[in-house]
């Protein structure tokens, strides 16, 4: 078979087309081959593969003025308008009493940087030297239209400035051009012959015998077929609905919370003293908004934190502060849900989980982000013991497939003892999941609990990253789609 034999009709008009003009955009080639765009550009890819025509593609970078550069270019940037209204040593108090305290931020850091002026004990001192900057040049040579940096005459510096000061925007046109090779050419002066061609094989095709005279495409058995992914469930959902299956099949109820939460229930409830650096703004969204505490508990726990209430505690020793109780964050853990759902249900037995998302001041790293999901459980009946607690972790993390699994003590203000559960991976070596324990009386006590009570709260996030055998956390919260469709499904 020719070459000719295995081009379809699309790719002849295009070659054909192209052979008249040389090489077109994809607008041009449309109106030369009388193909729609979309079906000019699909044969152009095919004639492409054949080597008889190249595909060449260009990015053409153009900037604009945003909202805020078309404001500062009328009226000047926020160091111009201060410093043409700056005549005298003024103090900053004085110039946020005429200027907006936002401009004076943005202004005073680029008069500083400029040479413009500089701060002194609060008071800002012009220097006399002011010169026209070349961020304020280039602005001006913007118009309602995009330009190129060329058109605009700036330097790349310049241009980044004034992108991170987000006064202009960058938009990327893509074109491309379509150019027809030696051996397209060569072939196109041969004669191509243009004929109808059949796709698909009808029954009136074979009724008729139409069908004997009629061209059939071609089709190529060596091309591998674009790939097709089927719908599935997001890997850490699947992962998410799988803990939550445990947990229902062991006679657990699910419990849900609001994600604000007062103080009160999401640290002094659990006897963390006001002091702890948990509490410190480093590591908890504090809100402005306030809340009633609950009267029938606050005191007792108040009475808890000073000296132990009445059972053999020292407590924590000062004054309990209920104004810092009553602040509302947002929950740093899903411990505040458990603990609330065990003061409102106070008689044995008790076994609720929570899977769900909570919040802490964290900077965004392959391991760590300000929001993550924790699956939080208590189990409350009279002789439950530690034991208990240890064969239920086992028990969970076997039936999420980790064979090998031991715990190590730890220390947490709401439970003693301790435990941190780990589990062995290979390639990794033991890795920490979590921390669980038993209910100080510390906790329990004020809360009218008097039967023993298990907790735990572990890390799903960290969970999901072993196995999904991922190394960057973020893959879980974004929308990478190749990531997406090429995960697996499970694991044998």
């Amino acid at each position: 078979m020719s070459i000719q034999d295995n081009l379809t009709i699309n790719e002849k008009k295009v070659l054909l087309a192209l052979e008249e003009i040389g090489s077109a955009a994809p607008e041009r080639l449309e109106e030369k081959s009388g193909l729609q765009v979309d079906a000019a550009m699909q044969a152009a890819f095919m004639l492409e593969e054949k080597g008889l025509v190249s595909v060449s593609e260009k990015v053409l970078e153009r900037y604009s003025l945003t909202k805020e550069g078309e404001e500062y270019t009328k009226n000047g940037l926020p160091e111009r308008q201060i410093i043409d209204f700056l005549k005298n040593p003024t103090s900053l108090e004085e110039l946020r009493s005429h200027f907006s305290p936002q401009m004076v931020g943005i202004a005073t850091g680029w008069l500083v940087k400029k040479g413009w002026a500089k701060v002194e004990n609060g008071v800002m001192v012009p220097s006399g030297k002011v010169n026209a900057g070349k961020d304020e040049e280039t602005l001006a040579a913007f118009t309602d239209k995009a330009k190129t940096l060329e058109e605009i005459g700036a330097d790349q510096g310049t241009i980044k400035d004034l992108l991170k000061r987000k006064l202009i925007i960058k938009h990327e046109e893509k074109s491309r051009t379509v150019s027809i090779t030696d051996a397209g050419n060569t072939l196109a002066t041969q004669g191509l012959v243009l004929e109808e061609e059949i796709a698909q094989l009808t029954p009136d095709l074979l009724k008729s015998g139409a069908w004997k005279e009629k061209k059939f495409r071609p089709y190529r058995l060596d091309i591998t077929p674009k790939p097709l992914y089927g719908a599935k469930i997001h890997p850490y959902r699947r992962l998410i609905e799988q803990m939550r299956q445990i947990f229902l099949e062991m006679g657990f109820s699910e419990i849900k919370g609001g994600i604000i939460q007062s103080s009160f229930w999401n640290f002094d409830a659990l006897f963390q003293p006001q002091d702890h650096p948990a509490r410190d703004m480093q590591d908890t969204f504090h809100l402005g908004s306030t809340c009633q505490l609950p009267a029938e508990y606050f005191e007792e726990v108040a009475a808890m934190h000073e000296h132990g209430g009445e059972i053999d505690s020292c407590g924590w020793g000062g004054t309990w502060d209920k104004e810092l109780a009553r602040r509302n964050v947002l929950r740093t853990h899903t411990t505040s849900v458990t603990v609330k759902y065990l003061a409102d249900h106070p008689k044995s037995p008790v076994k609720a989980f929570c899977i769900d998302r909570a919040y802490r001041r964290e900077t965004i790293d392959p391991t760590h982000t300000p929001e993550f999901e924790q699956l939080e459980g208590v189990v409350m009946d009279k002789d439950m013991s530690f034991a208990d607690l240890l064969g239920l972790l086992a028990e969970f993390y076997h039936r999420m497939g980790f064979e090998e699994v031991r715990f190590r003590p730890g220390y947490f203000p709401y439970t003693e003892p301790s435990v941190e559960p780990e589990v062995y991976v290979d390639g990794l070596g033991w890795v920490e999941l979590g921390g669980a324990g038993v209910f100080r009386k510390e906790v329990t006590e004020p809360l009218g609990i008097k039967d023993p009570v298990l907790a735990w709260g572990l890390g799903v996030s960290r969970l999901a990253m072993l196995k999904l055998g991922l190394k960057d956390l973020r893959l879980l919260y974004q929308s990478d789609i190749d990531w997406l469709r090429k995960s697996e499904v499970c694991r044998t």
